[in-house]
């Protein structure tokens, strides 16, 4: 019988196995590391603009209202019946269209009585007339007294005078008779009629309806004090009406959209508003296809010329941390580093940079959030376009229209 071997004799080679594989493991990680190389990330891929100042107009907008320059309100000049309607509400009216028509009966009566006292007043008239020429003739043959034909002479007269007050008489009646009709004073729309048939207006009392006028169209709005003589310096002028001035001034609608048409200057009071502190002006605007209304609230973009080209940057391109603004600039050795900027104004997709950009310096646009101060980037440079209006403070280039849309908004980095 064989005896049994040890237990640690058994275990013996199953030690040494494990052995084997562990220093297997170990110089095989070390010959990886002594073979591997540092792997550098590839340059972050942006896109980016090449500042290039541009001829800008600064843009004020101020809240103003539509007014039309003929607004008529019809009235009538006769107290009587309402006997017709003769248009349509809010229709176009040519002029001398048939508005209204007043109950004529009793107008017509009183020019009859008119006239008849006109033919009796003419009757006296010659009768007088006749008397006077007999008085003449007698005083001449020494028939009758001066007295007499003195008598005569006045009751001529006044036979006269009386036919001159019925000849009035009639033509008053007259008057009063034709403004029983009442036509447009002008071409124009009529608002709705405040009063229907059958119902008693009062003469100069009653309004009837309102009569518009619709092209051109005027447009008030008042400008502060220093924000007048602010414009009056970037003018190089007074705020006045001039009949060669180059600016445009743009309307904004509701909707807020751009009204087609551009207006000019037309009026600018001669006194500031002692309670107000404003000054009220006013532009004449085309409105051929009447989308300019009577009372319609607008906001109209006063132009002020800039001193000097004026630097644009996206607002997506800028970051905002602290109350500070700052931007990625590409350096000359291609690294993106941050830049601090001042800007104040800002142009819906753009920032007026007033002071930290300089011509010729490339801002990142797109890309920024993933940027690190230093980190290396492949820039594809953009073409910068034109800036666009914008609501309150802003601008538009002096130079064409931008072709390509602009672009889109980046939020805040905080």
């Amino acid at each position: 019988m064989i005896p049994a071997l040890p237990s640690n004799r058994k275990r013996q080679p199953h030690a040494r196995s494990w052995a084997c594989v562990l220093l297997a493991l170990a110089a095989l990680q070390g010959g990886c590391k002594g073979n591997s190389t540092p792997t550098t990330p590839p340059p972050a891929e942006v896109s980016a603009i090449r500042i290039e100042p541009r001829p800008v107009t600064l843009y004020d907008e101020y809240v103003a209202q539509t007014e039309a320059p003929d607004t008529i309100e019809i009235r009538s000049q006769v107290t009587g019946l309402l006997e017709r309607k003769a248009f349509n509400d809010g229709a176009h009216v040519a002029k001398g269209a048939l508005l209204y028509v007043i109950d004529r009966r009793p107008f017509e009566a009183q020019l009859l009585q008119a006239q008849a006292n006109l033919a009796q007043a003419q009757a006296n008239l010659a009768n007088a007339q006749d008397t006077l020429t007999r008085r003449q003739k007698l005083l001449a043959a020494n028939f009758v007294s001066e007295q007499d034909y003195n008598n005569a002479l006045a009751q001529q007269r006044g036979a006269a005078a009386a036919v001159q007050g019925q000849q009035a008489a009639v033509r008053t009646a007259q008057i009063d008779l034709d403004y029983t009709t009442i036509r447009a004073p002008r071409e124009g729309y009529v608002s709705a009629s405040l009063v229907k048939p059958g119902a008693v207006i009062t003469a100069q009392q009653t309004l009837l309806t309102t009569l518009y006028s619709s092209d051109p169209m005027w447009v008030y709005f008042s400008i502060s004090e220093d924000k007048m003589l602010e414009l009056e310096s970037k003018l190089k002028r007074p705020l006045s009406v001039q009949s060669d001035q180059a600016e445009q001034f743009q309307i904004h609608l509701p909707d807020g959209s751009d009204y087609k048409f551009p207006g000019h200057l037309d009026f600018v009071d001669a006194a500031v508003d002692e309670k107000t502190g404003t000054l009220q002006a006013r532009i004449s605007v085309p409105n051929p296809e009447r989308i300019l209304r009577p009372g319609l609230f607008v906001r109209v973009s006063v132009p002020a010329p800039r001193d000097g080209p004026a630097i644009l940057v996206p607002q997506q391109a800028v970051q905002e941390q602290q109350g500070l603004k700052s931007v990625f600039v590409v350096d000359s050795s291609g690294k993106a580093q941050p830049k601090q900027i001042v800007a104040h104004e800002r142009v819906e997709q753009d920032w007026l940079v007033e002071s930290g950009l300089a011509r010729g310096d490339t801002v990142v646009v797109e890309g920024v959030a993933k940027l690190r101060p230093g980190q290396q980037v492949e820039a594809t440079i953009l073409e910068q376009g034109a800036a666009p209006q914008a609501s309150g403070s802003h601008i538009r280039p002096a130079s064409s229209p931008a072709t390509s849309p602009p672009a889109a908004s980046a939020p805040t980095q905080g």
